[in-house]
């Protein structure tokens, strides 16, 4: 076991302006799987995330219902913790939001530090104005076609066809998303982070990283090639963190600076509730640490130029380490869409399924290496055939198996076949397979490395047919199920990261714990009468949700 580590993960901040879809938890679910993987290796974890609740969809969904931002964030915000944490099992060291005084306080220290600094500016510019509702438009109050990708859905700020980010004058035909109007371009006044002064360092940086997922290296180096552009950070609106200059009373500072020095703010909060202050300076200060980033291929270029940009603008703070960007989750071929109401929502599909299943999915059918389309049908596939055929059955015939006949428990046999050897030393191969595949962020390979283990373990109890040596020769049979269930063993701990309410339910079943991410030395196994891990997904089940889909495309 190697010496304790600073593993630090910060999961992408979801915009509190409507129900998570599966699309969101597809990006998200690698954070959790790792967050579970180090604690369980015996580093030091700080796992972070929150909800971005200043975000201009956050307003523009506000002024559609006729409420304040304040009301939807505060809702949303409310949800996503129910739906992650309560729901899907996140086990966040803090799941916080931006309308925290510590992530305002930490966000106007950052703009201060970096204006005296010179890499914030003030720069007259021309933004687009609505002549109809006679106010600037931020980013996302403007929608038109990519110039680039031809998206016609194109934001003022990002592309959401091939994630570019965009100045809003290139978008071609831009609109006014509240009322429709073009828009025309009026002079203001805003700051400005000079991220050209870090072109060639992040071409540098990202040039010689490992621990990139290939999408978001090449993105990066392909969209610092291009060149590099200061970018406005203040916009003309109410609702944001206040510019912490005088005569700037009615700009707020933009959320794409903002939410993504949430990382930092987020982990100070965490170490002032646990009653050391200087707690984050052991993640943030230290070059040894390790630093993750989980989210969508969307988000690429906040966490490989913007925050990079800012944090060597600040000096002294780790750069990130192993960038983990997932490509797109699609429905039924497209684009989940919170806007277009196209999606599949969390806190309905939890509802209706089990988590574990959605969770064992995703990890294995996500878009992890290219966008990946979700179906209902392969869904209750994937469920039926793998999660309850191969895994499930696997344990819980031989935990039964076990109650049933040998209520007093059973030992590990004195003599071990060349069989019985070569099974366990496949268990006991899988915790450091595993482990590379995880701390890689290859997730799918991960979990497909565990069943494998189950499908070995499935084809061991085939071959040595306990149930019907027991008749004959009650000493042999033991010692199968003692082999089959020390792996079950081995399970609870692999599957631990991926599925943690399975392995809880098995722990109990054996009445074992998972301490550590090692293979176990305790031979003897007693067993509890054992509970079924997961119900099949019925017929039924499936066709009430495609008929679901059918209504929302209609």
């Amino acid at each position: 076991m190697s010496t304790e580590r600073k593993i630090y993960i910060g999961a992408a901040w979801p915009y509190a302006n409507g129900s998570l879809h599966l699309g969101h938890v597809s990006a998200l679910i690698g954070s959790d799987v790792l967050a579970r993987y180090f604690r369980l290796r015996g580093d030091s974890v700080l796992f972070v995330s929150g909800s971005d609740c200043h975000g201009t969809p956050i307003s523009l969904e506000a002024e559609k219902q006729g409420i304040s931002p304040s009301e939807i964030a505060e809702k949303y915000h409310k949800e996503f913790k129910e739906t992650l944490i309560n729901g899907l099992g996140f086990s966040y060291d803090l799941y916080t939001d931006t309308l925290t005084e510590n992530h305002v306080r930490v966000v106007q220290e950052i703009f201060l530090d970096l204006y005296n600094k010179g890499f914030i500016y003030e720069k007259e510019t021309e933004l687009p104005f609505c002549p109809d509702c006679k106010k600037f438009l931020p980013d996302r109050y403007i929608e038109g076609e990519c110039p680039k990708c031809h998206f016609t859905s194109a934001r003022g700020d990002q592309c959401d066809g091939c994630g570019n980010l965009i100045d809003t004058r290139e978008l071609i035909n831009p609109k006014c998303k509240i009322c429709g109007a073009t828009p025309e371009w009026k002079t203001t006044k805003h700051f400005y982070l000079k991220i050209s002064a870090f072109q060639e360092k992040i071409l540098e940086w990202t040039e010689s990283s490992e621990g990139w997922r290939k999408n978001a290296k090449n993105f990066t180096i392909n969209f610092v090639k291009q060149g590099l552009h200061d970018r406005a950070i203040t916009r003309d609106i109410d609702w944001g963190i206040p510019i912490p200059l005088k005569g700037y009373e009615d700009k707020r500072i933009y959320v794409w600076f903002e939410a993504v020095c949430g990382y930092l703010s987020a982990s100070k909060e965490f170490s002032q509730k646990i009653g050391n202050d200087d707690l984050w300076k052991e993640f943030w200060e230290n070059p040894n640490s390790i630093h993750y980033y989980v989210h969508g291929k969307d988000n690429i270029p906040f966490h490989t130029v913007v925050w990079p940009s800012i944090l060597l603008a600040k000096g002294g703070l780790k750069l990130p380490d192993r960038i983990v960007s997932s490509e797109y989750l699609t429905l039924a071929n497209g684009q989940f869409s919170k806007s277009r109401k196209w999606a599949i929502w969390l806190p309905e599909f939890l509802k209706n399924f089990d988590s574990e299943t959605l969770r064992y999915y995703l990890l294995l059918n996500g878009a992890e290496k290219s966008d990946s389309d979700f179906s209902w049908k392969q869904y209750q596939e994937k469920i039926n055939t793998e999660l309850i055929g191969h895994f499930g059955n696997f344990v819980h015939r031989v935990l039964l198996f076990i109650y049933k006949n040998y209520p007093e428990g059973i030992n590990f046999p004195a003599i071990l076949t060349k069989e019985d050897t070569d099974f366990l030393n496949f268990a006991k191969n899988c915790f450091a397979k595993v482990g590379t595949a995880i701390e890689k962020g290859k997730f799918a390979e991960a979990l497909e490395s565990v069943f494998s283990l189950a499908e070995y373990g499935n084809r061991y109890l085939n071959s040595n047919a306990p149930w019907t040596v027991i008749k004959n020769d009650r000493q042999k049979a033991e010692a199968t199920l003692a082999i089959a269930g020390h792996v079950i063993k081995c399970l609870a701990v692999l599957s631990a990261p991926f599925l943690p309410r399975t392995a809880k339910s098995i722990c109990e079943t054996i009445n074992s714990s998972i301490e550590r991410w090692e293979y176990p030395t305790e031979t003897i196994i007693v067993v509890s009468k054992p509970a079924i891990l997961y119900s099949k997904v019925e017929d039924s089940q499936i066709e009430k949700e495609q008929e679901l889909l059918q209504q929302i495309k209609k």
